[in-house]
């Protein structure tokens, strides 16, 4: 089996971890402390595994491509956080909830929408480019949008003590790739390393979804009446996602493979970096972990519909 095999049949892996977890948490609940422990540990291996793929040292070639770098800022920064605004007026008045799914859709993909980009025939070189810019300006500008959009709320739930073990969780890896990255392309042969590395995402991600589901599965059966809510709100972001991105391609005159790659790139979301903040949220708002969980399902399941709509109907 190659990676991209593997990359194919990711849904129905982490679907079956889900699944997997849920049940071992049901019939062992004293196992939730320990599922807990050990998801930290794993996290930090699946982000600095993400982080690894991105090419943080080159951020200069992201701006190669005038036109195909200002669809992507206006897309992921101006256009979907307006979008991610207005769902959540549809939302119940829930502080926990709008949380989760803004926390969510706030920030775009830097790791698998690339592969997405490649099975849809999308421009893969301009999708490498741009992930270092877009991870840095979407850890830069959440805080402001969370502030914007939540207000109070935001101040009253989240203080720095809460969370910066999560912010530790994010940013060690993050510097460890960077040093890694260095240490790669100090010589050509160790290229490989970085391609090995790749393999962990799928396997690592999966674990970190079966560690989940064993610890949470009271906030899972008390968020399942909130799915009829959640789930159509997540299916209405990437179709409107993906038009977004048509609008903006034909404004910017890009070509075809940079107009999939575009919709790839609005219509993923970057879950597991911020994965973290949500677990570590204050007694009672489990449900925002819950959310993002839940909005990865959705997106992977949409991502097997985009692979058809973006190439065949999309960007013809």
């Amino acid at each position: 089996m190659n990676r991209l095999t593997l990359e194919r049949r990711q849904v129905w892996i982490y679907l079956s971890a889900i699944i997997g977890g849920l049940l071992v948490g049901s019939v062992w609940p004293g196992i939730a402390p320990y599922f807990e422990m050990l998801l930290w540990p794993v996290l930090v291996c699946l982000l600095y595994v993400t982080f690894a793929q991105v090419p943080l040292l080159h951020l200069r070639e992201a701006f190669r491509d005038h036109r195909f770098v200002a669809a992507m800022l206006v897309g992921n920064f101006i256009a979907l956080p307006l979008l991610a605004w207005a769902l959540i007026q549809w939302l119940p008045a829930d502080a926990a909830i709008r949380l989760g799914v803004l926390l969510v859709l706030l920030v775009p993909c830097t790791d698998w929408f690339i592969t997405f980009s490649q099975l849809g025939g999308g421009n893969v070189p301009g999708a490498i480019a741009v992930t270092p810019l877009n991870l840095l300006l979407q850890l830069l500008l959440l805080p402001v949008y969370l502030w914007l959009m939540l207000g109070t709320h935001l101040a009253i739930t989240l203080s720095f003590t809460e969370i910066w073990p999560a912010l530790l969780v994010v940013i060690v890896p993050l510097i460890a790739a960077v040093v890694s990255e260095r240490w790669i392309e100090a010589r050509p042969a160790r290229v490989k390393l970085r391609e090995r590395l790749a393999w962990w995402s799928v396997p690592l991600l999966a674990l970190v979804v079966f560690l989940i589901a064993g610890a949470q599965v009271n906030a899972v059966s008390e968020a399942l009446s909130l799915f009829p809510v959640i789930v159509p709100l997540f299916v209405a972001f990437l179709l409107l996602a993906a038009l977004i991105a048509k609008g903006l391609a034909r404004w910017m005159v890009l070509p075809t493979d940079q107009g999939r790659t575009l919709a790839f790139s609005l219509g993923t979301r970057n879950s597991f970096v911020v994965l973290p903040l949500a677990l570590l949220l204050p007694a009672g708002w489990e449900i925002a972990a819950v959310v993002v969980i839940v909005q990865s399902l959705v997106e992977l399941f949409g991502m097997a519909f985009y692979l058809w709509w973006v190439p065949r109907k999309l960007f013809r």
